[in-house]
């Protein structure tokens, strides 16, 4: 017992002496504060020019050495609808799997994983063949799906169109 506490004195008395070996630790840097500092006046960036001037376009992530960036060189075109309505499309051919008979509606192809995410209006396409009769509730049909609906003796009803996104605060500030 009394060689255990020996033994823990003697090892606080080392580490209470330990230090870092000579040159391990510097003093920071302080730049620009003053010419005593070492690194005063100009702050290490030398006389004059762009690099010795506030950051400016050099940091930037875009910054192509002064020449005209490649965002603005490429032509702008078109226009992309932040309002527009998502229309996911369902092949005819691609409801064969559910059964005769069947109600076919926007949860029964969610849970079937024809269509996944989120969507404002669901449109039957006329690609393949359909051979059941099937009930089918969409927001929008091609001619052709309609026929092979029909065809097969099912029937394609047309669901109302959902109510328009509405804008945001910020845009509706804007305009008033």
């Amino acid at each position: 017992m009394v060689s255990l506490s020996f033994r823990k004195q003697r090892l606080m008395d080392i580490l209470s002496k330990l230090q870092a070996p000579e040159g391990a630790k510097t003093k920071k840097l302080r730049v620009g504060r003053g010419v005593g500092s070492g690194l005063g006046k100009t702050a290490g960036r030398g006389q004059k020019g762009q690099k010795a001037r506030s950051k400016g376009n050099i940091n930037k992530k875009h910054f192509q050495g002064g020449q005209t960036p490649m965002q603005r060189r490429l032509p702008k075109r078109g226009f992309r609808n932040p309002l527009a309505d998502r229309v996911v499309a369902v092949n005819i051919g691609d409801l064969e799997i559910f059964a005769a008979g069947t109600d076919v509606n926007a949860a029964e192809l969610k849970s079937k994983r024809l269509v996944r995410g989120q969507f404002d209006q669901l449109k039957i396409l006329g690609e393949g063949e359909l051979t059941k009769k099937l009930t089918v509730h969409a927001h929008r049909f091609s001619k052709g799906a309609v026929e092979k609906i029909e065809k097969a003796g099912g029937k394609a009803v047309v669901l109302a169109s959902p109510a328009p996104r509405a804008k945001s605060a910020e845009t509706a500030s804007k305009k008033a």
